[in-house]
């Protein structure tokens, strides 16, 4: 871990990297909020580990090709992305995540496909609330976790400082379980006063590590430096032996004894693995020409020795197709073939990729699998099983695609040509189909509401978006009923518009955004009668129905309720159904405001026919007739969605959330403590007052609170807003 004597073997640029077993490669995604310098901190690495030549560049059989061009750069800040190395003989797959809180489901694919995580820090910046969350995330299943601290070159930035906001953020009840195994060193004053980072020490050999002239030199620290080493040095130690498995260190250590460094290393190494000790690093990006950023080989020597293989990543809960439980080994190469689509993108020169993490038995490319995916079809995700063919193995270099023969089980591997794998699928065998319980995803809560822009957008618009939340199971599909509205379900408004920016470059389909209906419904505040007279006599055949009807409120989730209370045979037996179906029918179209009426009983008391004119048509036409008439007179609720609203939120914005739920016209219903700072409000809340709540939130509580919401029942709208949205509703008529 940057204190051991290593012989460094880079990867070669250029070459895809492929592992034989699964004890060579380590998955490691990358957490951070926008701005902490991920991406450049994964180029560094990169650099350092002999991946590119140059920082940014990658050479290609003598030409030079952009590695992240500006287009790319920002396709890569919106999604997940794979950028394999190579240090000592160890692949190291490093997933770069988007650091937008609209793209968490990114973030969490990500999190399912790594064994260990890197939460890099800005120095400038802080810890946000919502990089917290994740913490506690990868916490609860006891993910691996290190921090990198970056932007140390910022003219406020202060090590020390940030460590120790790192131990109170992620340290909870043990904050020296978040320690440093690096202090940086800065070089002399420039004439603005600030002193730039030039080296590190290591904490626990002593040793100075030069990065100044570009290149990592090894070398003892002067004796003026010392004195600042050992009281961080001496807390690494008990940090270290506290975490260790071994229960006499600690009384050896207080009794004076000196603690071998070998041991001390590898008990930390089993506590970073293990999840118990979270190591605090720095780093930055290599200056121009430079061959090594600072503190990048620190960090890789800290993923390839102190983070665990895939051996040690528990196996997610798999079944055969029909549910019934499957036991396997973990990381099995020989076993029986278990893989999944953490991510699905459309690449400009090889058309639809999948990113795969095998997780089970060994996957090469042309080999027939089973595709596998269920439990989104609320979505807009059908559950299917099919037999496709996988297409070549590659790895990405770049914006290039470098064909690899095979993924061992533990490894991420591009997979070609699987035109019906969505993102959260399972792959396996096609004589023995396995299903892998999906990942938690975030719930989409922002809607958006489209139209296609012509005709010919209309034609090309069901497919383009299929093909949309195929690629991203964070988006929900709705084809609203009671709207008649296409509506995309989104996580925010930059979710939305890369979204609808990817079906217009991406598929060719320009669609409109459109005010986003609520699905209203209307009711009767009081009893009221009808008359329906459908009489005609104009040649031929006439039509003749009359029918009288009473309406009377029912309670809510009742419904239409119809009742025959005819006697004498004033209407005939077989035309009674006859007003049934034309008094529903009215009902589905409203009686006021256009909106389906519900939670009503309506009783047919009596009415007249004819032998000859009397039809079943004239009798529909008749009971829909009664119905207007007996709205006209009678007083119309407007009905809205309530929806049952829980928010979990920090407890320093629990009043701003609660006031402005109140001013939503919202219940509040109670609340209660979760620990970790944070409580849970309750309430119920109309729908026509949480449309962009999403967004709001987000605003109010800085990121740090998320809700669900539910739907609870429909209840009437206060006069004033009905009658506001009547006016709308006739407007448009």
């Amino acid at each position: 871990m940057g204190d051991k004597a290593q012989t460094h073997h880079p990867g070669a640029a250029g070459r895809a990297l492929t592992a034989d077993r699964p004890t060579s490669v380590r998955n490691v995604v990358l957490v951070g909020h926008t701005g902490s310098g991920k991406t450049t901190l994964v180029e560094a690495l990169a650099l350092t580990a002999g991946a590119v030549n140059r920082a940014g560049r990658v050479e290609d059989g003598g030409t030079v090709s952009d590695y992240d061009d500006i287009e790319h750069r920002q396709q890569r800040s919106v999604q997940l992305s794979l950028v394999p190395v190579e240090w000592d003989g160890i692949k190291v797959n490093l997933l770069d995540t988007p650091g937008y809180a609209d793209f968490v489901g990114e973030l969490r694919a990500g999190l399912r496909a790594a064994d260990a995580a890197l939460f890099v820090v800005s120095a400038s910046d802080g810890v946000d609330g919502s990089t917290r969350m994740v913490w506690e995330e990868c916490a609860a299943v006891g993910m691996p976790r290190a921090i990198v601290i970056t932007h140390l070159e910022a003219a406020r930035a202060n090590f020390e400082e940030m460590t120790r906001i790192c131990a109170e953020a992620f340290g909870g009840d043990d904050p020296d379980a978040v320690l440093p195994l690096y202090l940086p060193l800065r070089g002399p004053e420039g004439p603005d006063g600030h002193a730039p980072v030039t080296g590190l020490v290591g904490l626990l050999s002593g040793k100075l590590f030069d990065y100044s002239t570009g290149e990592r030199k090894e070398s003892e620290p002067g004796e003026d430096q010392l004195p600042g080493i050992e009281e961080a040095r001496n807390r690494l130690i008990e940090g270290i032996i506290a975490e260790s498995e071994d229960e006499t260190l600690m009384d050896r250590y207080l009794g004076g004894e000196q603690i071998d460094v070998k041991t001390l290393v590898q008990d930390l190494e089993r506590a970073v693995a293990r999840g118990s000790f979270h190591p605090v690093l720095a780093a930055a990006p290599a200056a121009e020409g430079a061959r090594q950023g600072l503190g990048t080989v620190e960090l890789l020597e800290l993923v390839t020795g102190g983070f665990p293989t895939p051996f040690e990543h528990p196996m997610p809960r798999v079944t055969t197709i029909d549910g019934r439980p499957r036991e396997l080994k973990p990381c099995d190469t020989d076993g029986p073939l278990v893989a999944e689509v953490v991510k699905t993108s459309s690449d400009p020169y090889v058309g639809r990729l999948s990113l795969v993490r095998v997780f089970s038995g060994t996957l090469r490319p042309d080999q027939p699998v089973h595709v596998s995916g269920h439990g989104l079809a609320d979505r807009g995700h059908e559950d299917h099983d099919v037999d496709e063919k996988v297409g070549t193995l590659s790895m990405p270099f770049g914006k290039q695609q470098r064909p690899v023969t095979h993924a061992v089980a533990g490894d991420l591997v591009c997979v070609a040509k699987l035109g019906r794998a969505e993102t959260g699928d399972t792959l396996s065998a096609k004589d023995d189909p396995l299903l892998m319980e999906p990942w938690q995803m975030p719930d989409p809560l922002l809607p958006v509401a489209i139209r296609a822009h012509s005709k010919a957008d209309e034609d090309k618009l069901s497919q383009g978006l299929a093909r949309l939340v195929a690629e991203d199971p964070t988006m929900r599909l709705e084809q609203n009923q009671d709207t008649h509205q296409v509506v995309l379900w989104c996580l925010g408004e930059a979710h939305a518009d890369v979204a609808l920016e990817r079906l217009r470059g991406r598929y060719g389909v320009q669609v409109d955004v459109i005010p986003h209906k609520v699905s209203l419904r209307e009711t009767f505040a009081t009893k009221a009668t009808g008359r329906g007279r459908h009489v005609k006599q104009s040649g031929g055949h006439g039509q003749y129905a009359i029918c009288e009807i009473e309406v009377e409120p029912l309670p809510g989730g009742s419904g239409i309720e119809f009742v025959d209370k005819v006697v004498g045979g004033a209407v005939p037996r077989q035309f009674i159904p006859s007003v049934e179906k034309g008094v529903r029918a009215q009902a589905a179209k409203g009686v006021a405001a256009g909106y389906p009426l519900i939670d009503v009983r309506v009783t047919l008391v009596d009415g007249k026919a004819h032998s000859v004119d009397s039809s079943d048509a004239a009798f529909q036409t008749a009971g829909a007739l009664a119905l207007r008439e007996a709205a006209a007179d009678a007083r119309i609720h407007l009905l809205e969605p309530v929806a049952e609203v829980t928010v979990l939120v920090g407890d320093a914005y629990v009043g701003a959330v609660m006031s402005d739920l109140s001013g939503r016209r919202g219940r509040l219903l109670g609340t209660e403590q979760t620990g970790s700072g944070r409580t849970l409000i309750r309430a119920e809340v109309p729908e026509f007052e949480i449309g962009r709540y999403a967004v709001d939130l987000r605003s109010l509580s800085h990121g740090t609170a998320r809700f669900d919401r539910a739907y609870a029942r429909h209840e009437p709208m206060p006069p004033q807003i009905a009658e506001r949205v009547r006016e709308q509703a006739g407007d448009e008529g």
